[in-house]
């Protein structure tokens, strides 16, 4: 069997992000990261792997600074690393999908798996767009996967709670937040990855021609500076504070 887990780098969530010229200013971000739910679904697809004697394969679509978070994978137990390289921040998602589909099946994978959505666009079309370009089955939200007989058993949230809900080969699996603790690379870890060579492809090595931007971004704007807060002090400005949490906080 063969695992492919998708990872987005992203800003990392402390980062200050700064608009510059109506678009955020990249080269101002301090710190990048893989995203949060990339993750959960990295550490799923590491227990698939441990689970079934898989071969664990990550993937990821971006610019050469992108290669750090392959690395990263690496340090946790991923056996081998592919990076689409593309210099295009404004890419369409349909562009990026197609390219992930296009690196998946170059390598056979038949499991997949990914974050339920990116931590900088929120947009969640990546996982639905490659199961639907590959023809796999795509399950959304899951928490917890597992091997089963006939192939897996995922945990999602449903309409009523939690669900089990049960596939075979090929599907795809968007992660949320799962109860598992994600595990940390040691220095053996570190020092293995360093030597672990990743594998660059351009679109053109995966026969993609993109296409034009569907979505053109007008601009990016911060968002309004909060009002600063107000203070009360002593037992005379309780009527005051009532007053102000009742008739403009709505709260009482």
């Amino acid at each position: 069997m063969t695992i492919a887990v998708l990872l987005k780098q992203v800003p990392d969530t402390t980062a200050r992000i700064t608009i510059s010229g109506g678009v955020v200013d990249e080269a101002a971000v301090g710190k990048w990261s893989m995203s949060p739910y990339d993750e959960y679904a990295l550490e799923y697809a590491l227990q698939l792997k441990e689970s079934g004697g898989a071969d664990l394969i990550a993937i990821t679509c971006g610019p050469a600074r992108a290669s750090k978070i392959l690395t990263d994978a690496a340090a946790v137990g991923a056996d081998s690393l592919i990076h689409v390289l593309t210099e295009d921040s404004g890419m369409d998602s349909s562009n990026v999908q197609s390219l992930l589909a296009a690196a998946i099946g170059r390598v056979g994978a038949d499991v997949v798996l990914c974050g339920k959505q990116a931590a900088d666009t929120n947009a969640g079309s990546t996982g639905p767009g490659v199961a639907s370009i590959l023809g796999f089955t795509c399950v959304g939200m899951v928490s917890e996967v597992s091997t089963d007989a006939d192939g897996f058993i995922a945990m999602r949230m449903g309409p009523s709670g939690n669900e089990k809900v049960s596939v075979s080969k090929p599907c795809l699996f968007a992660f949320d937040k799962g109860s598992m603790e994600m595990r940390r690379p040691n220095v053996r870890g570190i020092m293995m990855a360093k030597k672990k060579a990743v594998e660059t492809l351009t679109p053109s090595d995966l026969g993609v021609s993109l296409i034009d931007s569907r979505v053109s971004l007008e601009s990016h704007s911060a968002p309004a500076e909060k009002p600063p807060g107000q203070k009360f002090e002593g037992a005379s400005s309780v009527p005051t504070v009532v007053s102000k949490l009742r008739d403009e906080a709505n709260v009482i």
